[in-house]
């Protein structure tokens, strides 16, 4: 083919130097790079995000048959469960509750209904395990894992009509319980390291000798692996014998093991960090299966580490974010109400600023993670596989889940510290580590995956560069690289004016929709930074090439930028979908000066990182990101604290479903508590001015004797909050033999 004169003159030395500077890519990494595909997050790297794209994402929204399942099936098996029972007394869902999982069919939600799955929507999955983590986090992860990234979704994804019409009926309806085993002692983070290993050799099955694999395995951590039935395997599969006619080493392979096979061993049992779900390690010594057990069937050995990105892609979205926003919100719903009850130095402690600070962020944090949940579904649900924003809504959901936690546990005190079956917060606050380490462990994510694979995905132009770069024709990759380059120069022009024109005007000059009404300067703000973002982005692969992906430091920062862009967003895009209400105001405010705050330190920290001393000072005139990032008022603190404080409209979206009756033991009679506490805050405010005790009011005729019942009343229920659980030595020592007992036993049986 002919060259142009640009493309011969001009880019080719631009193309022979950035082929000695960018890495060649791995068949893995490029897997991993191509895997899932880009949505909201390109139009935020682009550096001028179109809102109208964002607002024509319909709102999710549950079906009569999903909601008749939240407000049924759900409320029910959150009525059986005794959250305190499974992590102290017997180590283990009731087997009720297992039988009734079955039959409602909760380990089939994501399989479509021909296989006699729920066909749930990414929302209803969503939704449901929201519901759950309200009662009882081993309940949920239970309900989640067979749901999430296993042998349902993978099938779901890339399974032979044979596979699927085999074994998805019994997945579906719990005749079969799944686990997937990927972790192993070698291979956390790095699933290349791992040793598990497959060798293509000829063996019997089923009477018959067929070609099959020889499986030896050790694996950790593998969430329902003691009671599963089918085991999604991860492992490195080899040909030494050229079976079939092709490389020695084939790669990742994902296959199903029937943990029935001899050589199979599970049953012993880890305990995550004292939250009672099946998990546990799981080994296999010489474990033969056929070929056809490899999930997509032979074409996809090898093909593994695509499979399992692009199943995270999908489930990494939904389950912990699911749980996040679920602890989140109980967090804020049950501070504020504990804030209102609870007096000291006669007043309620959410008066106090200290106090006002934590309930603040919790009530905004609670309306951005469930914003940003309720928009990822979306995204799911219009069938797209998303890869970046699944993991930043792992990662930052889970972060947001340990800080509410945190606040949440500063308010309560002593009263969340002591154990017991009334403590509603502590539960959640244990399983904190497990929500940050599964699914792809929160350092890892963010410092590699988000801006890693974000930057080469979402970018406009690199993705195309790095594959022309790679085409093994000279000519052909000149051709390809000439296109995307100048395009990218293109952009980069565009960037540079755009950044120059918002950065320097203070966001005034920066585009926002037309009705964007309140929400207009974060609008504005929004496009400013994502512009600035854009051209960082390009300094640091101009400057750093291959290196940047060992810059973690400074990929992390730019992760969290992304992310923050993300979840701003997102709550944007919700306050519009709920007609824009002024009560809410407060809670994007609040939102945005966070956002900001955090994305103005961390294009800060970046450039202040950078190799280039020259590129970070021209990055710095050009972004003009310096400047106090001094984060929410004081007087918007107070306001957002103050929604979760007293009862409103605003106060009931920030916090959900949790007083529906699917909450923890101890929140019925904090709801209760509060209701009363609030209903009679005008007549107790009567009492201090007059500066009169109940019982004196009464004497005087100021009361009646129903108020001062009410009263009384009142009393009696924010003193049954404010207690904690004790125990007797002896109750003490049957907890914990009853325990041994339990757990021997139900080991013993599996």
């Amino acid at each position: 083919m002919a060259l142009s004169f640009r493309a011969k003159w001009i880019t080719r030395p631009i193309h022979n130097w950035a082929q000695s500077v960018l890495p060649q890519l791995s068949d893995t990494e490029s897997e991993a790079l191509t895997a899932g595909e880009i949505w909201w997050e390109s139009d935020l790297f682009s550096g001028n995000p179109d809102w109208s794209k964002l607002h024509d994402v319909k709102a999710p929204k549950l079906t009569e048959e999903e909601q008749a399942f939240l407000d049924g099936p759900c409320e029910e098996l959150c009525n059986m469960i005794d959250d305190w029972s499974i992590n102290h007394e017997t180590g283990d869902l009731a087997p009720e509750v297992w039988d009734f999982m079955r039959d409602k069919k909760f380990f089939g939600m994501i399989i479509e209904k021909k296989y006699g799955g729920l066909g749930f929507s990414a929302y209803a999955h969503s939704e449901v395990v929201r519901y759950i983590a309200t009662r009882s986090v081993a309940a949920a992860v239970t309900v989640m894992v067979p749901n999430s990234l296993g042998p349902g979704e993978l099938l779901h994804m890339f399974g032979t009509d044979t596979q699927k019409d085999y074994w998805l009926p019994g997945l579906a309806d719990g005749r079969e319980l799944p686990a997937f085993g990927l972790t192993s002692d070698q291979a956390g983070s790095d699933a290349s390291a791992m040793i598990d290993e497959g060798i293509i050799e000829k063996g019997e099955w089923q009477g018959e000798e067929v070609l099959g694999i020889r499986l030896n395995w050790a694996k950790r951590y593998i969430t329902l692996s003691p009671v599963c039935s089918v085991l999604g395997l991860a492992f490195k599969l080899r040909d030494p014998d050229g079976h079939l006619g092709g490389e020695e080493d084939i790669g990742i392979t994902c296959a199903l093991v029937p943990t029935d096979l001899p050589g199979v061993e599970t049953g012993r049992r880890h305990i995550p960090s004292t939250t009672m779900f099946m998990n546990g390690p799981t080994t296999g010594e010489d474990v033969f299966i056929p070929l056809e057990n490899i999930i997509g069937g032979e074409e996809y050995a090898g093909r593994g580490w695509m499979m399992l990105m692009s199943a995270l892609a999908a489930g990494r979205g939904i389950s912990l974010p699911s749980m996040g926003a679920a602890a989140i919100a109980l967090s804020a719903h049950t501070t504020g109400a504990y804030a209102r009850i609870r007096e000291q130095f006669g007043l309620p402690i959410g008066k106090f600023g200290g106090v006002q600070t934590r309930m603040g962020r919790l009530a905004a944090d609670a309306y951005v993670i469930e914003s940003a949940r309720r928009l990822t579904c979306a995204g799911l649900d219009e069938g797209r596989s998303l890869s970046v924003i699944s993991a930043i809504m792992k990662a930052h959901a889970t972060f947001r889940m340990r800080e509410a936690l945190n606040d949440a546990m500063d308010v309560h005190s002593g009263k969340a510290v002591v154990d017991g079956p009334s403590n509603y917060l502590l539960p959640l606050y244990r399983a904190v580590p497990i929500g940050i380490t599964v699914e792809g462990a929160n350092i890892v994510t963010r410092s590699l995956i988000i801006f890693g694979q974000g930057s080469i995905r979402a970018h406009p132009h690199l993705l195309d560069e790095m594959l022309a770069l790679q085409e093994p024709d000279k000519e052909k990759s000149l051709v390809a690289f000439d296109k995307s380059f100048w395009a990218h120069v293109g952009h980069t022009t565009k960037t540079v004016g755009r950044s120059i024109l918002r950065s320097w005007s203070g966001s005034r000059l920066s585009p926002a929709p037309d009705d964007a009404a309140a929400a207009a300067p974060i609008y504005r703000e929004l496009s400013r930074w994502s512009a600035s973002y854009a051209l960082i982005a390009d300094l640091a692969f101009l400057t750093m090439g291959g290196d940047l992906k060992r810059k973690e430091m400074i990929s992390t920062r730019m992760g969290d930028i992304l992310s923050e862009m993300y979840l701003l967003s997102a709550a944007l895009k919700r306050w519009r979908d709920d007609g824009k209400p002024n009560e809410d105001v407060p809670l994007l405010r609040f939102a945005a000066a966070r956002a900001f705050a955090a994305v103005r330190t961390a294009m800060d920290e970046v450039l202040a990182n950078f190799p280039s001393r020259f590129a970070a000072g021209l990055g710095r005139v050009l972004t003009v990101p310096g400047g106090a990032a001094r984060g929410p008022a004081d007087k918007l603190t107070e306001q957002c604290a103050d929604l979760i404080y007293t009862p409103s409209g605003t106060r009931d979206r920030i916090t959900g479903r949790i007083d529906a009756g699917c909450a923890r033991s101890g929140i019925a009679v904090l709801n209760e508590a509060y209701e009363k506490v609030t209903t009679l805050a005008p007549l107790m405010k009567k009492l201090r001015e007059a500066e009169k005790s109940p019982d004196e009011a009464l004497s005087a005729g100021l009361i009646s004797q129903a108020d001062r019942d009410r009263i009384a009343e009142s009393e009696a229920l924010t003193a049954q909050v404010i207690a904690v659980d004790d125990f007797t030595p002896e109750e003490l020592s049957r907890f914990y033999e009853g325990f041994d007992k339990n757990r021997i036993e139900r080991v013993a049986a599996q």
